[in-house]
């Protein structure tokens, strides 16, 4: 007789989640028959990989809590509306699959919980272990809800021990799921150096283009690198080509910049660079596994918290700006002209980010 499939139930709470899940579920052997729940968005990560169950939250800021008033903003836009079906949807669920694996932040684990969900395998993708450490109301639902929690960090995963949780660091799993094409940039360089650019997925995307540009357009020309523009799929090129001032043709974005473009090529790209300017959330972590230092911009809007504790959590390996062409272009040509500089921070990138290797342990745990 064939063998019984095992059920999966995805849970995932953001764009970063979704695309680290869709790799996942790429990934599964033949017996484990998986379906996606990303609680915000539209999920299109999972587009072809999976079937999409659940409802779907729309919010003005896409989860991200970076600038100030955002969260007084959903509610303004709806966001209670939206957890009643969540919480109806999940505890539909209850029975329904075999495994369940929740990925991202705490509050997934959450809602998992007050919906009577149990024996979850838990990817802790937000707590870094160079921030802050969980609380203890979060061990003790953890330890509830949780069959298998996959930490970042070995002394997170030793915290939960201490509460009796199966906790594991096997790796950075954002390390094991880097989006990458096959593309060979090899044949685009022709200078001494070279970039990526990562504008971000969110609403500001276009403007961060735009005041990246700005920067790589304040460059002695001797330090002027070939560009590159690593796009989320689905992103909107000739909005992004608009914003700032150049034309899209094919794969490149040309006028006074010339700007090679890729979707889902994230790694390709950023291992053929030197240096990254980003504003994107899990693509930066990426790219500093990938060690390589990135430059970022802060704006007056932002929460200076969430910067503080991620610098905590990056050290040296960003370089962190104020939203001002001039000041991006500076940091950049600083990094572009100190080899030794540029390789110390992302040294230091590597090492706080931490290896590939989870997604490994993380399927194997489902399997079981």
């Amino acid at each position: 007789m064939p063998e019984t499939p095992i059920r999966l139930l995805v849970i995932s709470n953001g764009l970063g989640e979704d695309s680290i899940g869709a790799e996942i579920v790429r990934r599964l052997p033949p017996n484990i028959v998986a379906d996606a729940y990303p609680t915000l968005g539209s999920g299109r990560a999972y587009d072809g990989v999976c079937d999409i169950v659940g409802p779907r939250a729309h919010l003005a800021s896409a989860g991200s809590r970076v600038a100030r008033g955002t969260f007084a903003r959903d509610l303004r836009g709806g966001l209670l509306t939206t957890i009643g079906p969540g919480i109806a949807f999940a505890r539909r669920t209850r029975g329904q699959y075999d495994r369940i694996l929740v990925i991202g932040d705490f509050v997934g684990v959450l809602g998992a919980w007050l919906t009577g969900l149990r024996n979850l395998v838990y990817v802790d993708v937000y707590k870094s272990g160079y921030g802050s450490p969980y609380l203890g109301i979060e061990r003790a639902i953890i330890a509830r809800a949780c069959r298998t929690v996959f930490s970042r960090h070995p002394d997170l995963a030793a915290a939960l021990q201490s509460s009796g949780v199966d906790a594991r660091a096997a790796g950075n799993v954002m390390m094991d799921t880097i989006p990458r094409a096959g593309i060979d940039p090899t044949p685009w360089r022709t200078r001494a150096r070279a970039v990526t650019l990562l504008p971000g997925s969110r609403g500001e995307t276009a403007a961060n283009f735009a005041l990246q540009a700005e920067a790589l357009r304040r460059l002695p020309p001797n330090l002027m690198p070939d560009v590159f523009l690593a796009l989320a799929p689905g992103t909107d090129r000739a909005a992004l080509a608009a914003a700032a001032a150049l034309t899209a043709d094919g794969d490149r974005l040309v006028g006074d910049l010339d700007i090679h473009v890729a979707e889902g090529a994230l790694g390709d790209l950023v291992e053929a660079s030197d240096v990254v300017l980003t504003q994107a959330g899990t693509a930066t972590i990426q790219a500093l596994g990938l060690g390589r230092p990135v430059v970022s911009f802060t704006r007056a809007t932002d929460r200076a918290k969430r910067h503080r504790d991620e610098q905590a959590f990056f050290g040296d390996s960003r370089i962190l700006v104020r939203d001002a062409a001039g000041a991006l272009s500076d940091a950049l040509a600083a990094l572009l002209a100190d080899d030794p500089d540029r390789a110390r921070r992302g040294a230091i990138g590597r090492e706080r980010i931490g290896p590939p290797g989870a997604i490994d342990a993380i399927i194997a745990e489902l399997a079981k």
